[in-house]
């Protein structure tokens, strides 16, 4: 699957134009000398968990945490976002902790995980709600943590070999390579 199937997908699924796709299609890096201080430690634990919260372990493959989502999705964030996703994606992750405190009376770290599984189920319509009706607005958080869920667990070697099938590729072919003599035949 190549990256721009798997960015429709993701749109099909979450309702919406993943928020930087063009920049993750033509690549995007940071800035030269630039550390990374967007995110600290806990936020990518915090995304880690809501990531695997959206894709767990199953019997046959690992989950999101497995795949290091959260840390992937800081970088993407920090890295190939506008300021104004970046400042709605991290205000996200307070928000996310505070509906979680609202609705069960806990943090999300420390919900259970049918709690965990009901309070996103209902961001996800909440937020689809929001991208239906958004106008120019940015994104909804929990829209952009699903997607970049999707996209950083689907793009993981975990994700490509274990969750989807998988057949390790020989190169190109070529069918006309320079023999020299003593060289081994080709199989």
């Amino acid at each position: 699957m190549d990256r721009r199937e798997l960015l429709k997908m993701i749109a099909l699924l979450t309702g919406g134009a993943m928020i930087g796709a063009d920049v993750l299609l033509t690549g995007c890096s940071p800035k030269k000398g630039a550390k990374q201080t967007l995110f600290t430690k806990q936020d990518q634990d915090f995304l880690d968990e809501v990531a695997d919260t959206i894709l767990p372990d199953t019997a046959k493959s690992p989950g999101a945490k497995a795949a290091k989502v959260g840390a992937f999705m800081t970088v993407i964030v920090e890295d190939c976002y506008e300021e104004k996703d970046q400042k709605v994606f991290k205000e996200g992750i307070i928000q996310l902790d505070a509906a979680c405190k609202k609705m069960h009376g806990t943090d999300f770290l420390k919900a259970s995980s049918p709690q965990r599984l009901s309070l996103l189920l209902a961001l996800d319509k909440a937020a689809k709600v929001h991208q239906a009706n958004k106008g120019d607005l940015p994104s909804h958080y929990f829209t952009m943590m699903k997607q970049l869920a999707f996209f950083g667990y689907f793009t993981s070697e975990i994700g490509a070999t274990k969750a989807m099938r998988y057949v390790a590729a020989p190169g190109r072919f070529e069918g006309s390579v320079p023999y020299k003599k003593g060289d081994k035949s080709w199989a």
